[in-house]
């Protein structure tokens, strides 16, 4: 064996050696977990969540519009029935926050990949590390379960019976066809006035709704209530004679009662005009007529003197009563005198008894009043006995029973 023969093997070993010492320690998991080659990866982490990954493996294709721009770096089972996808996407890949994401193939028989999708209202920015949860993902279904489901219809199914079921209905159709036309029309408007009035029907069940929340928390009380009704029944049937004889006594009373509305209308009307002035005059005197009312309860004196407490004039069983005269002599002797009387009045010089008596003046004659003219003798009476035409005694006679 020549030295390079040797060489060759010892680089051979070396390399062998290196190539185990490096899968043990980054703990080699098979053939699935090496790249693929032409396989896309990045930095970019995203899990996503299934409920069934079929036969989805690792290194299988993520892709964007159908280019691919990422690989499934693992497959993991989460809570016992959710699959958890681990992506690694392209570092220059801008998805929305919330992307959703499918499970597709690339052709009938082809392999699965994942498809990351724009929704219609994206906002924000994927991260690394986010999680794509069970309500934004979704799979197609498999080429199995479609054939599976054609083998059901066709083997299992009602095929065969969907050639009587046409002759049936043409047979069932067949001379009605304008019944049936006017019908699907009729039933189209229908539908139609149903889509229009969805806004009040939706209105009407939600109040129903609370109508039958109401009924179900004053259940206990329709319990009673259900319980005593037969019992009321049974007390209005057993006194349904003196309810019909109250009716038909109400029935008469009415007939009458009308009768004598009709009478007394023209009377009635005539007392309601007659009474327009004296409401007409009671509205103009307005507050004087309560107010004079409320002085006759305090009358001759103001009703200030009935208040209440210590203000009023009546105090307990007595009334206090102040009045106060602004006034002069002279002014006094003006209007006693008719304003003929001098002020200051003339004092006599003193006498030997040294004291002065005023003088009063003599008070001028008042001026005598005219003499009245004579009644007319009073006409005579019938029924009155006695002799009444004339003279005072004559009309006390005829004021103090005179009369016979």
């Amino acid at each position: 064996m020549s030295r390079a023969t040797v060489r060759r093997r010892g680089a051979w070993l070396a390399l062998v050696a290196s190539s185990a010492l490096v899968l043990s320690g980054c703990k080699f998991q098979g053939a699935n977990s090496l790249p693929l080659p032409g396989g896309v990866t990045g930095p970019l982490q995203v899990e996503i969540e299934f409920t069934d990954v079929l036969d989805l493996v690792p290194q299988s294709s993520v892709k964007v519009n159908d280019v691919t721009v990422g690989s499934v770096k693992r497959i993991e089972l989460k809570n016992g029935y959710t699959a958890l996808v681990t992506v690694a996407l392209k570092g220059d890949v801008v998805l929305p926050e919330n992307a959703t994401a499918s499970l597709r193939q690339t052709s009938l028989l082809g392999e699965k990949f994942v498809s990351l999708e724009k929704p219609a209202n994206a906002f924000g920015t994927l991260r690394s590390g986010a999680l794509i949860p069970l309500k934004r993902t979704q799979r197609n279904a498999d080429i199995e379960e479609v054939l599976g489901a054609l083998s059901l219809v066709l083997n299992g199914g009602s095929l065969e019976q969907l050639q009587v079921i046409n002759s049936e209905l043409t047979k069932a159709l067949k001379g009605r066809e304008s019944q049936v036309r006017d019908f699907l029309r009729q039933l189209t408007g229908f539908v139609g006035g149903l889509d229009a009035q969805k806004t009040q029907i939706t209105r009407a069940l939600d109040g129903l709704d609370r109508l039958s929340g109401k009924l179900a928390a004053q259940r206990q009380v329709l319990d009673v209530a259900l319980r005593d009704i037969p019992q009321g029944a049974s007390v209005l049937a057993d006194e349904r004679a003196q309810l019909t004889r109250v009716l038909a006594g109400l029935n008469n009373l009415g007939t009458v009662a009308t009768r004598v509305i009709e009478a007394t209308q023209q009377n009635t009307i005539t007392d309601l005009r007659a009474l327009q002035p004296i409401l007409t005059q009671l509205a103009v005197a307005g507050k004087d007529l309560p107010n004079a009312l409320e002085l006759l309860t305090t009358y001759p004196f103001p009703r200030t003197v009935a208040l209440p407490g210590n203000k009023g004039g009546i105090r307990g069983d007595f009334a206090n009563l102040y009045i106060t005269v602004d006034t002069s002599l002279q002014d006094l002797i003006n209007n006693l005198t008719g304003g003929g009387l001098p002020l200051p009045l003339p004092l006599p010089k003193a006498g030997s008894g040294g004291t002065q008596k005023p003088v009063v003046p003599k008070l001028p004659t008042l001026p005598k009043l005219p003499t009245l003219p004579q009644l007319p003798p009073l006409p005579g009476l019938g029924g009155l006995t006695g002799n009444l035409t004339g003279g005072s005694g004559d009309l006390a006679l005829l004021l103090f029973g005179g009369l016979s």
